[in-house]
């Protein structure tokens, strides 16, 4: 009977820890579904990677893990996708799911260059985006 508590607490210890936190969460304040991208350094290479689809008043996590790089991009548009955001930084994306290493020459390599904005993050490791209808 030991060994089975034992067991029960080692797989609840797990769990609770195991459990995925919200690090980078968006959150669609407008009134319509928009479709999200989101890049990131990841190993040392620029990385893009979609899509998420965010309801109207609804969180999504994108990045699970505690936050290493202080600058997170993101785009999205809507459900006829249109770009819903103004951003500068240029990063490829692709009409389906998609991860892509790299960020140069997106045309090339048989992708869609796309203007991502930049969120500061001021290094923390949690933060939360909010999309709103006058979003930059």
């Amino acid at each position: 009977m030991r060994h089975a508590a034992i067991v029960v607490a080692a797989l609840l210890s797990i769990f609770l820890t195991g459990q995925a936190h919200a690090e980078f969460t968006v959150c669609n304040q407008t009134l319509d579904v928009v479709n999200l991208a989101v890049g990131q350094k990841v190993e040392d290479a620029d990385q893009t990677d979609g899509w998420w689809t965010i309801g109207a008043n609804q969180c999504v996590n994108v990045i699970r893990e505690e936050l290493t790089n202080r600058y997170i991009y993101i785009y999205a548009t809507d459900v006829f996708g249109h770009a819903i955001l103004n951003g500068s930084t240029e990063m490829c994306i692709d009409r389906r799911r998609f991860s892509i290493r790299g960020i140069d020459e997106c045309w090339q390599r048989g992708h869609i260059a796309a203007r991502f904005v930049e969120v500061d993050t001021l290094e923390q490791v949690r933060w939360t985006y909010f999309l709103t209808g006058n979003s930059p």
